[in-house]
């Protein structure tokens, strides 16, 4: 028995050795000596051929062969395990690296922080308000009851007969001379919603509403206002015109319409061959509008104004379709 044990611990210190930190054949190895079946275990099972009286010695030998080995593969294993994790982590610093990816604003979010960014620069404050909003503000308060037919002119969500999607951010301009007295000089970005969905129309979309109130405003300060804002977004050299239009809440009323950014205001497709892209809606305060929030529209008075951002953004970068916005194509947006 003793001879048969000191050539097994032999045999396996050698292979043990020999295997280094290859860890799948060290488990092998395990198994093989110290399994159920392994060669170990089919000398305890001679024991009971051994004599009684050297049996005793026959099992301290076994024994002391056992923990002989697991002690040479636990460490074996543990400086297999310690090389793999430093193989892992190990890294060839001549290699070139990779660059990561640089995340970028959306389209949408440039232009409506490049319109915040003009608009604050000319001293107008940014304003929030809720996206649903009550019928009241949405259209009452801006001179558009229940029956106006100037209704049909948007399509709204309705979630009950007082609660609609905001169709426009207008309300904030109610909702700010309600809690402020004059002088006021807001704009109030945000989301707005609408049943229309076409190239140039989404079920939800961004508008900026401008407000300036106070003591003698008038038609020629909106003019200055827009024209400076055309000027610093689309470049100095591009044309504007004011065009009389009709809003509920506004008058006179006014669409500002700028020479086409595509073919420099001599004509094409985008344009319908008139040279004019229409941008935004304009026009003096409505004194009914006045009265709704208690202002007396012989003392004060002052000028809206509204956009939507993809367009702005559409005529900015060129784009001729808007559910490109919506599509989340990174090939799209990368261009951005």
């Amino acid at each position: 028995m003793e001879d048969a044990v000191r050539k097994l611990l032999d045999a396996a210190s050698r292979e043990i050795a020999a295997l280094g930190d290859d860890l799948k054949s060290l488990e092998q190895v395990r198994v093989r000596y110290l399994g159920r079946k392994g060669e170990l275990a089919q000398l305890f099972k001679q024991l009971g051929k051994v004599s009684e009286k050297d049996r005793p010695l026959a099992g301290k030998i076994l024994n002391e062969a056992k923990v002989s080995l697991e002690g040479w593969l636990n460490d074996a294993l543990d400086r297999a395990r310690e090389g793999e994790t430093d193989r892992k982590e190990r890294f060839d610093v001549t290699i070139p690296g990779r660059r990561p990816l640089r995340g970028r604003l959306h389209p949408i979010t440039q232009t409506a922080q490049e319109i915040s960014r003009i608009f604050n620069w000319l001293g107008f404050e940014t304003v929030e308000g809720p996206e649903i909003e009550l019928d009241y503000y949405n259209f009452e308060a801006l001179n558009i009851p229940k029956d106006h037919p100037a209704r049909d002119m948007q399509d709204t969500f309705y979630i009950s007969d007082d609660v609609v999607l905001r169709t426009h951010t207008s309300p904030l301009q109610v909702r700010t001379m309600e809690k402020r007295r004059p002088p006021i000089r807001v704009i109030a970005p945000g989301r707005t919603y609408r049943c229309d969905s076409d190239v140039t129309h989404t079920p939800m979309f961004h508008q900026v509403e401008g407000l300036l109130v106070g003591d003698d405003i008038s038609f020629g300060d909106l003019k200055g206002i827009l024209t400076i804002f055309v000027h610093q977004m689309f470049g100095p050299n591009v044309g504007l015109r004011f065009r009389p239009s009709f809003f509920p809440f506004t008058e006179p009323s006014a669409e500002v319409d700028i020479q086409c950014v595509m073919c420099g205001g001599k004509g094409c497709r985008v344009c319908s061959q008139t040279g004019w892209l229409e941008i935004l809606g304009s026009g003096m305060v409505d004194p009914e509008v006045f009265k709704m929030v208690g202002y007396d529209p012989e003392e004060i008075t002052g000028f809206a104004f509204g956009m939507g951002i993809e367009r702005i953004a559409m005529l900015k970068f060129g784009i001729d379709d808007l559910r490109l916005f919506y599509e989340n194509d990174l090939r799209f947006l990368k261009q951005f």
